[in-house]
Formats: C-alpha cells, structure tokens, sequence
C-alpha cells in the first residue's frame, strides 16, 4: 500500500519541519518530493498534527498485563519472590496471549510501535505479536543451572527454528539474570548466541540485594561476572544497570553493549537510579524501556520519556543531564539499534515507516513553540492519534484496526478473577 501523510509538523533527523512523507510498501520513501509514479491508496492530511518515529519499549514482559496494580509498594525481592513469581506460575499459555495482546494496545495507542521483551509460552506470543501487528525482538526467559538449564536452552532454540520469518517478530536468547543464572549456563547461552549470531536480552544489576549476592557467590559485579561468561556484546540487551562502578561503566562502554533504562520501575520498587548521565559521556548505548506492567504500572512510553528526562536533572542538579532532545533519541533511534535495526527509529527515506501521528489539538500541546521539548515535558501519550508499523495502519482515529478491544478487556478480567490478582 501506499501511504501519503501530507503537510505534517514532522520529527526529523535533522531537525523539525513540515513536509509530506511519502511510503511505499511498508517503507519511507521520501520526506520530500512524490517519488516517480507514485499515487497513494490512502491520504492522511497533517493539519494541526505532528509525526514522531515510533517509539521503541526497550525492555518490557509484555504478557504479565494481568499483573497490573496487583502487587504494589512492595520491595522488589518481597515484590518478584513473593507475589509475582506465584502468580506466574498460574498463568497459561491463552492468558499469556491475552496478556500481550492488552499490552500491544497500551503501547500501540500511545505512539509505541516496537518492543524488545522477554517472557515465556513463545507460540502464544508469536500469534499475538503476528496477529497485532506490533514490532516485538521476543526472548524466552530462561532460569536455572546445570543440566535441566541446557535444556530449556535446547527448546529455545527449537521454538525460534520453528517460528522465525515472521516481518514484525525477532528473536533473542534470554538469560533471566545472574541471580537465577549460573555462571555454567551463562556460559552456555554466550557460545550459543555467538554460533547462531543471535542477540541476548537479560536483566543487570538492578538491585543492591541482587549486587551482594553475586558478591558473595562471584566475587565480583554482575557485570564483571557477565563479561567473563561472555555476554557482553555489541548485540546484548542489558536491562536496568542501575548499581554500576566505574569499572562496570567501562566495561558496558568497550563492549558495546545496549543498556535499557527503566526509571519509572526502578523508582516504584526502590531499586534506585541509573548513571544514565555518567554511561552516556562514557559511550555506552542507551535505550529506555517501561519493564512490566506489573512493576510501572504502565507501557506507556511518555512517562518513562519524562521521568528519564527529569530524573537526571534533579539528581546531578543539572538541567542539561538529559535534554529533551537526547531523550528522545534514546526513546526512539537507540531502541530500534538496540533491537537489531539500523533503518527504523528516524523519519528518513529508506527506513521502515514505524510511525504515530500525533494530535496537536490538546490544551496540553499548546502552544507548540518546541515541538521536541513539548514532547519529553508535556505530552502524555493520549495525543496518539494515528499509528502505522511497517507501512501498515494498526490504530486510526484512535481506534484499533488489527485488535478486538472489547474482547480483551473482557479476557484479561476473567483471567485475573481466575488468579486472584484482585
């Protein structure tokens, strides 16, 4: 299909400015002049709108959406230990389809098109993610050690033969974390990622019961521990980093690794604050993600956009920490590199046409002297009007055109009256 998105307010790599954007067959073909031959199957017109690249939820468990405002003001070894691991273990794989399908709503409807998560009941997740039409760099969560461990890896690999070439789906490997992982394992996953040439998505030092207890069982930091089991890539997803040395700061930096802030969850379980500030002037890669709705209680990528923004500049007491430009970048442009893609993120000929539109006619949004600054500090979300992934319209006038919203919400509520969430 071709889509013509005419003279829009519009986020570019370059800075902002009107113009029409030009997509033909999933892709941005021009944010200038029509291509040759071009005639659209669909004209969106731009008045009194803007258009953002999509944002990108770099680390999230997209299936846990039953789990929201359950199990809250709880620290987070009483919050993962005591109530959501339980739970989990109710969960079957139709509530977990269910679970993902409430979430790509959530993100979709606030101007989210992409996500990297991790969680479990691949298939389910593959028909939600394929039938949704979100983009989504899916890992099984895997646990354990020794032998049982090798093989839940064995059946990872198994489920991403069996589901790969899907255009909106990826797939990583997911070590849970290096509490729950041992080094043998840890091990095991890096050799194996390295052989397939498969990305690895896991959660690092997120909380100080988490740095005491590699302590004592490593003798080192989690990410020290990471490097020397060989996790650490240019292609790993590092969720959290929120307790890091100097050392681990290099180390993240060297490797290249992609760090996923979450300071919205991180806040709520009072695991503390990132070094964002201090990793980016290292060099290290910096995405942002929501994490679960368990633990935000939202995916909606604004709020983590603000807070991100926020956060930094009154604890460094510093207003330029994280600027509303840099943020949004990390929201948008580090994401999709964290997920694998180098054409997505950017409003930019040759990309993937990941768009929101926004609607400007909010008292929110007005006056709209800086349309970025507007974005990090005053937009909410709910100004998503209009939704494209992949050159396919998957939310118009705010409603959803691939996803049965009445029966969802009629779903996840007999799922949390049959778990006893409430």
């Amino acid at each position: 299909m071709n889509i013509l998105v005419k003279d829009i307010l519009a986020v570019l790599p370059e800075g902002v400015e009107t113009c029409s954007v030009y997509i033909t067959d999933g892709i941005i073909a021009s944010t200038s002049s029509a291509p040759e031959g071009f005639k659209a199957d669909k004209t969106i017109y731009g008045a009194g709108k803007m258009l953002i690249p999509g944002l990108v939820n770099a680390h999230t468990h997209a299936g846990m959406t039953a789990f929201r405002n359950c199990a809250d003001d709880l620290l987070f070894n009483d919050w993962l230990f005591g109530k959501i691991f339980p739970l989990e273990e109710k969960l079957e794989g139709d509530d977990v389809y269910w679970g993902v399908l409430l979430a790509a709503m959530e993100m979709l409807r606030s101007g989210t098109t992409s996500f990297i998560d991790m969680y479990y009941f691949t298939g389910d997740y593959v028909r939600a993610i394929t039938e949704s039409g979100i983009r989504c760099a899916y890992s099984r969560g895997m646990t354990g050690d020794g032998a049982a461990a090798e093989g839940k890896l064995r059946e990872v690999l198994d489920e991403i033969d069996n589901w790969k070439g899907r255009d909106n789906l990826t797939f990583m490997l997911g070590p849970h974390a290096p509490y729950t992982c041992d080094e043998g394992f840890q091990r095991e996953v890096a050799a194996e990622a390295k052989r397939r040439g498969l990305p690895i998505h896991t959660h690092l030092a997120e909380s100080l019961t988490e740095i005491e207890t590699i302590r004592e069982r490593y003798g080192c930091t989690p990410i020290e521990l990471a490097d020397r089991t060989g996790l650490l890539t240019d292609t790993t997803v590092a969720a959290h980093c929120v307790h890091l040395t100097d050392g681990d700061i290099r180390i993240l930096a060297e490797r290249g690794v992609n760090v996923v802030t979450n300071p919205v969850s991180n806040l709520k379980l009072a695991n503390g604050v990132a070094h964002v500030p201090k990793m980016l002037k290292a060099g290290v890669k910096v995405a942002l993600g929501t994490d679960s709705a368990a633990s935000n209680n939202s995916l909606n990528m604004f709020r983590d956009l603000s807070m991100l923004t926020l956060i930094h500049k009154g604890v460094n007491h510093d207003a330029l920490a994280v600027t509303a430009r840099e943020g949004f970048r990390i929201a948008t442009k580090n994401g999709a590199l964290a997920m694998g893609y180098d054409n997505l993120g950017e409003i930019k000929s040759g990309n993937i046409a990941d768009l929101a539109i926004l609607d400007l006619d909010c008292p929110n949004m007005q006056p709209v002297n800086d349309p970025v600054a507007a974005l990090a500090y005053s937009a909410s979300g709910a100004e998503a009007e209009t939704v494209i992934a992949g050159g396919r319209v998957l939310v118009e006038n705010r409603e959803f055109l691939t996803i049965d919203r009445q029966r969802v919400f009629h779903e996840i509520n007999k799922i949390c009256e049959r778990i006893g969430t409430r």
